[in-house]
């Protein structure tokens, strides 16, 4: 029996997130009353049924309400539920444009409160879900299609104790916000240089042979994975549910593809749940 809470910011993909989980076969409620959270986690304790639920946690709460959330949270807990939190964000220039691109009122806007200031009020509500946070999904470079697949692979597919998602990703994009790990692999040769190499990525047989006989590649991929070696473990014993690692090059299209693909294969075979994504490619 598990409790999903997700909550995050208007226009950062929650409704698309509680629709992915009732695809999955989750109940999902959406907008429940914090207070009544409880008297909820207490129902279905009581109930005894082997099923997942899902419940839709946002800034349409009072700040009063949402500023006993971690009370809450802990009175959940002493009945025995293995909950959940999962927060959704993405940054304010995109969260604008999403909102004017859909022509949605943002909960929090009026007439004396534009857009900007709203959101702003919003991220300051919402910090006693964040801080609780045992997920953040950053989706501000996110698609809808892409926002499914995480919320499948990490939270409906996935039953191990501890979920780690690789991440590849571009410097010239930006850096992951939602990444526990991050490491730059722009000190690496770059196939980039090699005009047959230019166009291929990452995954491709050639690239991959160009890193592979590099041994500079190999001695900084051998010290990751010892790194993840030693530590998973350590996160896996702390109860720690999720973890997001995020490797980066200059464009996100060749080393840190390469060097999270091979990091994925490695951690596989350790029996880690592991879901790979490459943020700046098709």
């Amino acid at each position: 029996m598990r409790l999903i809470i997700v909550s995050g910011l208007s226009g950062s993909g929650k409704s698309v997130a509680l629709a992915t989980l009732e695809d999955s076969g989750f109940y999902c409620i959406d907008n429940l009353p914090v207070d009544l959270l409880d008297a909820f986690g207490q129902h279905i304790a009581m109930s005894g049924e082997e099923a997942d639920y899902a419940v839709g946690i946002d800034a349409r709460n009072q700040p009063a309400s949402l500023s006993r959330f971690p009370g809450i949270l802990d009175a959940i807990a002493a009945h025995g539920l293995d909950t959940e939190i999962v927060f959704l964000d993405a940054d304010d220039a995109t969260l604008l444009k999403r909102f004017s691109e859909t022509r949605r009122r943002h909960p929090l806007s009026g007439p004396d409160i534009p857009l900007n200031e709203a959101i702003k009020g919003e991220r300051a509500r919402l910090v006693p879900l964040h801080e609780r946070a045992d997920l953040t999904v950053d989706t501000s470079q996110t698609t809808l299609h892409e926002l499914r697949q995480i919320i499948r692979s990490r939270l409906a597919e996935s039953r191990t104790h501890l979920s780690v998602q690789l991440e590849s990703f571009g410097y010239k994009h930006g850096t992951p916000t939602d990444a526990d790990f991050v490491f730059d692999s722009r000190c690496l040769p770059n196939p980039h240089w090699q005009p047959a190499l230019r166009p291929m990525t990452g995954r491709d047989r050639a690239v991959a042979d160009f890193l592979a006989d590099s041994p500079l590649v190999a001695r900084y991929l051998k010290q990751i994975q010892g790194f993840m070696d030693d530590w998973l473990p350590v996160f896996e014993a702390e109860n720690r549910s999720y973890l997001t690692i995020a490797i980066g090059c200059t464009g996100g299209q060749h080393r840190s593809v390469y060097l999270v693909e091979a990091l994925g294969a490695h951690l596989r075979e350790h029996a880690t749940a592991v879901t790979v994504r490459h943020r700046e490619l098709p």
